[in-house]
């Protein structure tokens, strides 16, 4: 939709958006940030799992470990990278080489792209739901700098996995939620055609988890959506990561985990305090049809 206005966007144009095809992916980022990246495998317990990019690069003199989730260019690519949904083996990678950062002190950066971890048999048969939430356990006990973006889709759990940082930060055109809007819609109507209400209810736009303080800051996109401009995106994102990165950088290692604690423990006081509002599901008869109010 090149050209619209951005304030005149409904919901869902920018949900397509943040799953445009074109759009830019975490690998395009990464090797325009750090040419010299090395992307390191495996989990030291099993195997690798291609849904998630990691490894090392020099980020403005600097050593950097980059994690990116990766979805895949042709439907190859994206089979290989299960679209970027990660399996158990992507977080324990990710806490592995989280460990490693700390341990020489590289600071980290993540960038979010994922519909939601790996939710098949297989995953569930090897602890996906333990592994999401050690992920998340451990990040608070990573003592570097921390700075996450969703630069496309954020869903779930497979998102928060990857997101626990002391910034996290949005593209324009993201989106970063609970639940994808046909989950959310299946789950509360039984009717996941209902994706766009569901979709406008959720709020799931940048715009949105700005206002919440969920994210820091957004990070505006090229007119018309990142996939237009990848080079100007990626201008974009870089000034904006480093700009974060560089103000965490000299604060002292019980500061940093003591405010990333406290931002999280905020978030969780939105949710409490939250009102209960929303669509609810008509109760059904024995029969399945909805009982008589």
């Amino acid at each position: 939709m090149p050209g619209r206005p951005r304030d005149t966007l409904s919901v869902w144009q920018v949900v397509e958006l943040a799953r445009h095809p074109d759009r830019p992916y975490a690998l395009d980022y990464i090797r325009r940030m750090a040419p010299d990246f090395v992307e390191l495998h495996g989990d030291r317990v099993s195997h690798d799992d291609p849904a998630l990019v990691a490894g090392l690069g020099t980020w403005r003199d600097m050593t950097v470990v980059f994690f990116g989730q990766q979805k895949g260019r042709n439907l190859a690519e994206r089979v290989s990278r299960n679209w970027a949904m990660m399996h158990p083996e992507g977080y324990r990678k990710a806490m592995r080489l989280a460990r490693q950062a700390a341990k020489f002190g590289f600071p980290i950066v993540s960038l979010v792209d994922t519909p939601g971890a790996f939710p098949g048999a297989g995953a569930e048969e090897r602890g996906i739901a333990l592994a999401i939430g050690q992920a998340i356990m451990g990040w608070f006990e990573i003592p570097v700098p921390v700075v996450a973006a969703v630069i496309g889709e954020g869903g779930s759990g497979g998102a928060l996995g990857m997101a626990v940082a002391d910034r996290v930060l949005m593209l324009e055109n993201s989106i970063y939620s609970v639940a994808s809007p046909e989950a959310a819609a299946s789950i509360v109507w039984r009717d996941n055609a209902r994706k766009v209400e569901a979709a406008a209810q959720l709020q799931i736009t940048s715009r949105d988890l700005l206002a919440m303080g969920v994210v820091e800051e957004v990070v505006p996109e090229p007119e018309g959506g990142a996939h237009l401009d990848h080079e100007a995106a990626a201008r974009a994102l870089e000034a904006v990561l480093w700009r974060h990165l560089e103000q965490l950088l000299p604060i002292p290692t019980a500061e940093l985990l003591q405010h990333r604690y406290e931002r999280f423990r905020y978030i969780d006081s939105l949710l409490q305090a939250a009102p209960d509002f929303g669509p609810k599901v008509e109760p059904r008869g024995a029969a399945g049809n909805p009982a008589e109010r």
